[in-house]
């Protein structure tokens, strides 16, 4: 058995040249790693992206002592009067710059632990560096934005068939190590269902792939989010209607999912501005809640009351 059960670990990239990333960005961690130094950064974007493994692979390429912190578990002030400190104040064996990896860093507490992060940042310049990542740098305090080069994960969309390609052949050499059968066209179908979430591809590479083949079986499984459907449920004010979308289309990211419906319903309504504080409010909620579902409905509920759809 691998020592990685889980493809997202196994096929992880261990180098910047190996991470799926928009030209500029690639560009710029090349250089940090040609000028053998790194900023302190604060790395944001969509999930799946590679910005966690940017962060990873920097390290690993300049020799550099690391730790990561997951904002999400470990918040507190405490952890940085403990963890971080004790890693922060001491000097590294090989002579090369410690950093400090704060993964989920829009999960740290705004009133307590960010602030404090100011003074650390600059107490321990000269001996260590400290990476932010973060699926919403506006729940990132400024102070940290202007101590950071802030760099966003997202896709320019003149480079997206070209990182998406690059995404599907990357899929093809997993399939092929893990020696499972697959057709192009239903791999290819996966990739645009979840791009650029290309964690989530693997993951439901994995899933689909216990069927010993990714073919036209799992075709049923992946098709796109039908939005006819739930425009139809909404003009006529048919709860039962839309309640059925929403469980039928709960396996998409909710953020792609809250984008999509704002586009399909921004040319069907003259209510723009309920529209848009209404979706704004439940996709910010979506990403602290317990159950998506229920956010949906609640969010799809409160649109059928308000707008009128053509």
């Amino acid at each position: 058995m691998e020592d990685n059960f889980l493809w997202v670990e196994r096929f992880r990239p261990r180098t910047i040249q190996e991470c799926v990333l928009p030209g500029e960005l690639k560009k710029y961690f090349t250089n940090q790693i040609e000028k053998g130094e790194i900023q302190n950064m604060l790395l944001s974007g969509s999930p799946g992206t590679g910005k966690t493994t940017v962060a990873r692979a920097l390290c690993e390429h300049l020799n550099s002592d690391y730790i990561i912190i997951n904002g999400s578990e470990e918040s507190g002030i405490d952890i940085l009067r403990t963890k971080i400190k004790q890693f922060a104040s001491t000097v590294s064996f090989t002579g090369n710059t410690k950093v400090v990896i704060l993964d989920e860093a829009d999960y740290l507490n705004p009133n307590s632990t960010q602030p404090a992060l100011r003074g650390f940042i600059e107490e321990y310049a000269s001996n260590c560096r400290f990476i932010f990542t973060c699926n919403y740098k506006n729940r990132i305090i400024q102070p940290l934005h202007s101590r950071c080069a802030v760099l966003d994960f997202s896709i320019p969309s003149n480079q997206k068939q070209v990182i998406a390609a690059s995404i599907f052949k990357r899929c093809c050499t997993v399939l092929d190590e893990v020696e499972i059968p697959y057709n192009k066209e239903v791999l290819a179908a996966v990739v645009q269902k979840y791009f650029p979430d290309f964690r989530r591809v693997l993951n439901e590479l994995q899933r689909y792939s216990q069927s010993g083949s990714i073919d036209e079986g799992i075709l049923s499984n992946i098709s796109e989010t039908n939005m006819k459907e739930l425009v139809t449920s909404l003009k006529e004010k048919d709860w039962k209607k839309m309640r059925s979308w929403v469980v039928s289309n709960l396996d998409n990211d909710p953020v792609s999912l809250y984008r999509k419906i704002y586009d399909t319903l921004i040319p069907l309504t003259n209510q723009v501005p309920q529209l848009v504080l209404t979706i704004a409010d439940y996709q910010y909620k979506s990403a602290f809640v317990s159950d998506q579902e229920i956010n949906l409905t609640a969010c799809l509920t409160q649109l059928m009351a308000q707008l009128e759809v053509k």
